[in-house]
């Protein structure tokens, strides 16, 4: 008795080289991605704009800007915590950007290590 495979399924060595390619395409698509989300700037602000970061693709720190009115020198924690605030806010804003674009290309099907 022969197994038989359902329609559409099997295909051979045709099938598989259309996966290849397909799959070949999708990795030179994400790559371009990469790239491209690398090379922006990401802007957040806290405490009403009395803190600016941008943060880069990369998730590095490029700037801050800090209103004097915010500096005082009896309340340092609170600067410090505008400015993790603002900074997490701009870094979040580079992994969501990614996980939508990224998912737009790959169907939202995750690949570890990709991304």
């Amino acid at each position: 008795m022969k197994a038989r495979l359902p329609q559409g399924m099997g295909g051979g060595p045709q099938n598989m080289n259309s996966m290849v390619k397909q799959a070949q395409k999708m990795q030179e698509q994400i790559l371009k991605l990469q790239e491209d989300i690398e090379q922006r700037e990401f802007t957040s602000t806290s405490g009403g704009g009395a803190v600016e970061v941008v943060v880069t693709g990369r998730k590095e720190l490029k700037s801050i800007n800090i209103k004097p009115e915010v500096v005082d020198k009896d309340d340092i924690e609170m600067l410090q915590d505008l400015i993790i605030s603002a900074v997490n806010e701009a870094v979040k804003q580079v992994e969501d950007t990614n996980e939508k674009e990224m998912g737009a290309i790959t169907g939202g099907v995750s690949f570890p290590g990709l991304f």
